[in-house]
């Protein structure tokens, strides 16, 4: 008996006595009676070069490289043992059963390679599987692994080369030279159609520049337009709102003015009427005064003869008294009907300033209405200048201004002269203008003039030219008088 221990890459295959079938273990108690045998699970690298044959009959070389090892459970371990088993000599050594293993399972995959990879190749064109390497490939794992299962062998790496040409096939070789032209020939068109895009880009870029321009000249100049109109709109309702405003200041002003009026007449109402009652309690107590003197007096003198003409006396007192008291009822109906009188004035010129008033404000209304309808204030006060006869009464204004007038137009000449051959034309010729000129203001306004021209100093040319004396000159020009 001895105890067995497998390195790491290394399993224990035990069989014989009390092992039904075969024990997988890292590490065992091996009895006399029973057989061990350390197998690899490393995977190895397998290498070939298939020749198949599509089904165009068109023949390549596939060379591939598959990485192929036991699986690690312990039922594909039993498959692995097994297959290695049916080959191995106990009796050989450890090294040679190894190679002499390794060689039948290659041997068995390769099989399985090339049987697979044929069916698969024969059902397929050159060109799928130019195309489609990645499928093909996909197809030939699948397949084989389907095949390695039942040997517990899995496929851990397939590398699927390029296809190749076998010894007297140019196939592939017309194939890359194909596409080497087809690429050149297409760089060669992608070159001209991206210079000719960007051509047509460039072109169109300075076109669409030149639309926007173009576009945004005509907004700008659209909200220019809009903006004045906008702003023209808002001068216009600005005048109309300043138009109405004055009229609502003006006609609060005569709405002001008459208001104050009517509480002028209501004032001077209450004045009349205060002064009424004064003047009726000033006539009553006179009258009573004048009664009361005339009644004293007649007393007086009844007194007197009282005793004489007593008898008598008394119708006279009688006769007296009546005509005190008549006098004294007659005043006051003469005061009561004076009040009464200036109380109806007052009422009635009251009345009369709230009608006027009335008629005023109902004159702003009618105006306020008309101005509207005319198109505002100036509007409206054409229209009565119109009505009214305010042209034509200035146009005559003007003419009766202006009759009668009798304009008095002087006109002198102070000859002519050859300004070509005497260069002191000009100034001997504004000299000569001067005392007619001169004397033209002194008969239209009075003025002489002023009295430093007889001090000027004088050359022998202007004692010769007549301007020795300006006095005399001017009473000259004077006498002679301007042409008219």
């Amino acid at each position: 008996m001895s105890y067995k221990i497998s390195e790491p890459n290394e399993y224990l295959v035990l069989t014989g006595g009390n092992i039904n079938d075969v024990l997988i273990k890292k590490t065992a108690w091996v009895m006399p009676w029973q057989k061990c045998t350390r197998i690899s699970i490393s995977p190895f690298d397998f290498s070939m070069n298939l020749q198949a044959m599509t089904i165009e009959k068109l023949q390549f070389s596939l060379p591939a490289v598959f990485t192929i090892g036991p699986d690690n459970n312990t039922e594909a371990l039993k498959k692995y043992a097994l297959l290695l088993s049916g080959d191995a000599d106990g009796t050989k050594t450890t090294k040679t059963t190894t190679r002499t293993t390794g060689n039948h399972v290659q041997d068995i995959v390769k099989g399985i390679i090339e049987g697979e990879t044929r069916v698969i190749v024969s059902g397929m064109t050159m060109e799928e599987i130019f195309k489609e390497r990645q499928v093909f490939k996909q197809h030939v794992i699948e397949n084989v692994q389907n095949e390695l299962d039942q040997f517990g062998l899995r496929i851990y790496n397939a590398n699927v080369k390029e296809l190749q040409d076998t010894p007297g096939s140019e196939y592939f070789a017309f194939l890359s030279r194909k596409a080497h032209e087809g690429a050149l020939n297409q760089a060669k068109i992608d070159v001209a159609e991206a210079r000719m895009r960007g051509e047509i880009g460039e072109a169109e870029k300075r076109g669409k520049t030149k639309q926007e321009i173009s576009k945004i000249d005509a907004e700008t100049a659209v909200l220019e337009t809009k903006r004045r109109s906008e702003k023209a709109q808002a001068d216009a309702q600005l005048t109309n709102r300043q138009t109405e405003l004055d009229m609502g200041i003006r006609l609060g002003k005569i709405s002001a003015q008459r208001q104050a009026e009517m509480r002028d007449a209501e004032l001077q109402k209450q004045v009349e009427e205060k002064r009424a009652e004064t003047e009726l309690e000033r006539l009553r107590a006179l009258d009573v005064t004048k009664s009361k003197i005339a009644r004293e007096s007649a007393e007086q003198t009844a007194d007197a003869n009282l005793y004489s003409q007593m008898k008598s006396s008394d119708g006279v007192m009688y006769k007296q008294k009546m005509d005190a008291d008549a006098l004294y009822y007659r005043k006051s109906k003469e005061a009561e009907a004076a009040f009464l009188t200036t109380t109806k004035q007052a009422e009635a010129a009251f009345i009369a300033k709230k009608k006027e008033a009335e008629g005023v404000a109902e004159m702003a209304k009618a105006y306020s209405a008309m101005a509207d309808v005319f198109g505002g204030p100036q509007g409206f006060l054409q229209y009565l200048m119109i009505q009214n006869r305010t042209y034509e009464a200035l146009a005559k204004a003007n003419g009766e201004a202006i009759r009668g007038l009798e304009p008095k137009i002087t006109v002198w000449n102070t000859g002519a002269g050859d300004a070509s051959q005497d260069s002191t034309a000009p100034i001997r010729n504004l000299m000569q203008s001067l005392p007619p000129l001169f004397s033209t203001i002194h008969e239209q306004t009075g003025i002489s003039p002023p009295t430093w021209m007889a001090q000027l100093p004088q050359n022998q040319n202007q004692k010769q030219a007549g301007y020795d004396d300006p006095k005399k000159n001017f009473a000259a020009a004077k006498a002679n008088g301007p042409q008219n």
